[in-house]
């Protein structure tokens, strides 16, 4: 008997011990977003402007044979722009040549001379640009073709001046939703201290300070003033940016002769080093392609159009339509080689099916937002002031079109439009706003040409500072505190008082 409690005491343990080493199922509920591979498509080909645009269907012809250009519209166009060019360039000519001077030409003459010269100019040259330099030297390091995809990303999020300004968190959101690319904050800071090393010392630098820094702990860098120019980013940058070398001799204990030596060595660092590169590219080219024209008649009525550039219209190829015809009529009693070739015509038809419904979905939403756009902002393409831009923002569009606030985005990015004064990339229609003392709703822009209004009629003996401008708005019905100012002022480029003082 009292064996049998033991051994029961004994079974009981060990259920209690097997109970508790067992896995334990439950149930989670989480929220992801997928994105389908057609909707990446379409997102990736909204984004691109109208030279990438044509250049991606012709790689998509080259990859698919069921697709080709339709050869109606493909002669139509033809003709039209021969019949064009002709009766455009000689009806003008002879047209401006009935008046004897320049002041006698109507205005809607010249502004027909004015649109067909810029349009002969919306050429951009062949030209080696600062992303192809970058993506060139990728090849020379030692890296997994995964950290070549990240580096390459941020080569391509790098801005005009080779700065990085997007946080590596949000780089991140990028790379998983839209290009299904992986990685967490640590690996991208470690791709991008690779990026550090590339030429032009500086390049994929955060800020300004983190720029000089890069260049002045660069390895080939050699210089007896190299530590102590490095001292004063690091602890006297504020004193630095607004060349209170006095300060900074003082707090680092030295001499006039020493204050200059480094000074001259920190002068001689590139503060923007992607702006040579694109320098460069900029001479070898002239304006930029508009995506959009925008023309306003005597009567008021505006007139968008989308540029389709050299933008074929496609189709899918008939051969491919009878081979999947002949198999619908016919299939029995096709060989295996045709029943092969039938399923191989079925795909690539499918593909080009597809591609020409993203093209046309591409341009509905490209013109869609433009149609907003001009809707929103008609007083500023009537008159062309920028006095007369409302605040915009990405979310109103969004909202008003019933699209992701995403894809407004891309649809405005690397996007201009040509209008009878000028091209406007598409962010140039996007601002922030407040309310002034009278409760109108006021741009940012309003406010800097206010600003620029004060700073231009100030007494350059004794320049107003950032408090006395802020009043002097304020009376102008502009209610902004002097913070602001100081932010509008640097992003305009304007120095402090005490710089701007003759």
């Amino acid at each position: 008997m009292l064996c049998r409690i033991y051994f029961l005491h004994y079974l009981c343990k060990k259920i209690c011990l097997s109970m508790k080493q067992r896995n334990v199922l439950a149930q989670k509920l989480t929220q992801t977003q997928q994105i389908s591979a057609l909707q990446l498509a379409l997102a990736q080909m909204i984004e691109l402007p109208i030279m990438q645009f044509a250049e991606r269907i012709e790689c998509e012809m080259m990859d698919n044979e069921a697709l080709e250009e339709d050869d109606k519209n493909k002669e139509l166009k033809t003709e039209e722009k021969v019949d064009n060019d002709l009766d455009d360039s000689d009806d003008l000519d002879l047209a401006i040549g009935d008046y004897r001077t320049e002041d006698d030409i109507p205005e809607y003459l010249q502004d027909r001379a004015e649109c067909s010269r810029e349009e002969r100019d919306f050429v951009v040259a062949a030209s080696h640009s600062l992303y192809d330099d970058l993506k060139e030297q990728i090849g020379e390091q030692d890296l997994t073709p995964h950290e070549a995809q990240l580096i390459e990303y941020l080569i391509g999020s790098l801005d005009n001046n080779g700065f990085l300004n997007k946080d590596l968190e949000a780089l991140c959101d990028e790379l998983a939703i839209y290009h299904n690319i992986y990685t967490d904050e640590k690996e991208l800071g470690r791709v991008l201290s690779i990026l550090h090393t590339f030429e032009p010392r500086g390049i994929g630098a955060r800020d300004l300070r983190e720029c000089l820094l890069i260049q002045l702990s660069h390895p080939d860098y050699h210089s007896p003033w190299q530590n102590q120019s490095i001292v004063v980013i690091k602890k006297y940058f504020k004193q630095f940016m607004s060349k209170r070398w006095d300060l900074i001799a003082e707090g680092m204990s030295l001499d006039e002769d020493e204050a200059a030596h480094i000074k001259q060595e920190l002068t001689r660092l590139n503060p923007a080093p992607g702006r040579a590169l694109n320098d460069d590219e900029v001479q070898g080219a002239t304006a930029v392609i508009p995506d959009f024209f925008v023309m306003v008649s005597d009567d008021g009525s505006i007139d968008i159009q989308i540029n389709h550039g050299d933008v074929p219209e496609l189709c899918v190829s008939q051969s491919f339509q009878d081979i999947i015809k002949k198999y619908n009529a016919d299939g029995k009693n096709l060989s295996r080689a045709e029943k092969d070739g039938y399923i191989y015509a079925k795909q690539k038809v499918e593909a080009a099916q597809n591609f020409i419904t993203l093209i046309e979905r591409r341009q509905h939403t490209l013109m869609s937002v433009m149609q907003c756009i001009v809707e929103l902002q008609r007083p500023f393409f009537i008159e062309e002031d920028e006095v007369l831009l409302t605040p915009l923002t990405l979310k109103e569009v969004a909202e008003r079109l019933g699209l992701d606030i995403s894809t407004v985005s891309r649809v405005t990015s690397s996007k201009y439009v040509q209008t009878r004064y000028g091209l406007y990339p598409l962010k140039y229609f996007f601002s922030a706003g407040f309310v002034s003392v009278d409760g109108e709703e006021l741009t940012a822009r309003k406010v800097k040409t206010a600003l620029a209004e004060i700073i231009d009629a100030e007494d350059k003996n004794f320049p107003l500072g950032d408090e006395i401008i802020a009043q002097m708005l304020k009376e102008k019905g502009l209610p902004v505190a002097r913070r602001t100012v100081g932010k509008y002022r640097e992003q305009m480029g304007i120095p402090t008082a005490r710089l701007r003082k003759q």
